[in-house]
């Protein structure tokens, strides 16, 4: 079996962590550069440098390069095997649930609110994955789960 995990800044260790405990089967490691993020860096740097400097270009590429390619050692080394290496650039949910077409399972991190149980536990990005992943999904805490005493209350009886 196909095992995709889903290498974020925020949850990555929980995920890898979660993927060494499964038995057997082909382990990817995939990280996604959201292109908005190259924009806003590429952008922030035109307007902190001025217009002498261009905005975008092959060092802000290298930068994010370089990122990308330390997260995932950091991950393969914490995973303690050999995994294939997958590194995306674009609409982050897009580029995850392409990357499962042939997946049997993807092992993901819940990335909201940490300090309570809910649906705000999960960002965007992630609820777009969950609900659109064309296979199995095993979702973990990146950190301790919160209380049960966090869930929130019931809905109040229709009348």
């Amino acid at each position: 079996m196909k095992i995709v995990v889903w290498v974020t800044e925020g949850g990555w260790e929980a995920c890898v962590d979660a993927a060494r405990e499964l038995a057997g089967g082909q382990v990817v490691l995939l990280h996604v550069v959201d292109t908005g993020t190259v924009e806003v860096v590429a952008g922030a740097r035109a307007g902190l440098l001025g217009r002498a400097m261009p905005a975008g270009g092959p060092a802000v590429e290298a930068a994010l390069g370089a990122a990308q390619a330390a997260l995932l050692d950091a991950a393969e080394a914490r995973l303690g095997r050999p995994a294939e290496r997958i590194g995306r650039r674009g609409r982050v949910e897009r580029e995850v649930v392409a990357a499962c077409g042939d997946a049997g399972l993807l092992v993901l991190a819940r990335d909201g609110d940490h300090l309570r149980l809910g649906p705000r536990s999960l960002g965007p990005a992630t609820r777009f994955v969950l609900d659109h992943a064309p296979c199995r999904v095993l979702l973990v805490w990146p950190d301790e789960p919160p209380d049960l005493d966090t869930l929130p209350p019931p809905p109040p009886d229709r009348p």
